[in-house]
């Protein structure tokens, strides 16, 4: 029986059964009716404010735009010798047909599907790199900041996002839960069982926004496992939000000012720190002939 399935060449099913050396020496993303230049993916991969794929367009428009008119010079030029040497009798007259029109450049949409193909291409590298962030010191927190911004059929379908970072800010894991505080021993044993399978340490530290404190059902996790040894603390912020709830709320025209207060109660700076700090300023200011 003849098989009469369509398929395409450039999918990331068929891309992906070849070698990485032979994946990154194709120039171009291809897809049903044009190709996109892997610099202008390397672009969006560096999107942000005034850097959008509407923006990134109308500039490979403008480039698009500067090349077909150096093109249509080019081609004007080698049509007037032509004309010329036909005038001089030393060519027969010949038609010469104007000058092809620019094709338009897709719409900012296929530009955003372009820069999915590329993240599908290197889905693996993302996962790898994602997976092997590792640190000495962690912290568990919770925000419902990110949770608001969900949108379509997952919008209110959870209230937290609990995320772990380590000492550099890197997030090793983040879940999301309908409550605070559900569904995190799971995220804590996967964590434990990262750490275990790649050989690291456990961490020196594990800075919590609740149940640091007392028989906690995340405590009794550690105690069970390698990181038996890791100390458990509150949160130095979190700390200070308890102090400032018997004193005011968020809303309070003194809020801010009172929790700066407090933070300069509790820390300090280091005076060498400090002073190297200082000097590295003036040795920058004076690169600069800044007095």
């Amino acid at each position: 029986m003849k098989c009469r399935r369509r398929v395409l060449s450039w999918s990331h099913s068929i891309l992906s059964q070849l070698d990485i050396g032979l994946r990154v020496q194709f120039p171009r993303i291809l897809t049903a009716k044009h190709a996109c230049d892997r610099k202008i993916v390397l672009l969006l991969r560096n999107r942000g404010l005034g850097n959008s794929c509407s923006q990134i367009r109308k500039k490979v428009d403008e480039q698009h735009d500067e090349a077909w008119l150096n093109s249509n010079a080019h081609y004007l030029t080698d049509c007037s010798g032509f004309i010329d040497a036909a005038q001089s009798g030393l060519l027969v007259n010949r038609t010469i047909s104007d000058p092809p029109e620019r094709a338009p450049l897709p719409r900012h949409r296929w530009f955003m599907q372009i820069y999915i193909q590329g993240v599908f291409q290197r889905l693996d590298e993302i996962k790898a790199g994602i997976t092997s962030v590792f640190g000495r010191i962690l912290k568990l927190d919770s925000t419902k900041k990110v949770v608001k911004k969900l949108a379509g059929r997952p919008a209110k379908t959870a209230l937290w996002c609990s995320n772990v970072g380590n000492e550099h800010g890197q997030i090793l894991t983040s879940v999301i839960t309908s409550s605070e505080g559900q569904g995190l021993t799971p995220m804590l044993v996967g964590i434990i069982n990262k750490y275990t399978k790649a050989e690291i340490p456990s961490p020196e530290i594990l800075y919590l926004d609740r149940d640091c404190c007392g028989a906690s059902p995340l405590k009794q996790v550690l105690q069970a496992s390698a990181w038996n040894c890791t100390v458990v603390r509150l949160d130095i912020w979190h700390f200070m939000r308890r102090i400032a709830t018997g004193c005011s709320t968020d809303s309070h025209a003194l809020y801010s000012t009172f929790m700066g207060m407090m933070s300069n109660c509790i820390f300090n700076w280091d005076e060498e720190d400090f002073q190297r700090l200082v000097m590295s300023k003036r040795n920058e200011l004076a690169a600069q002939d800044i007095n």
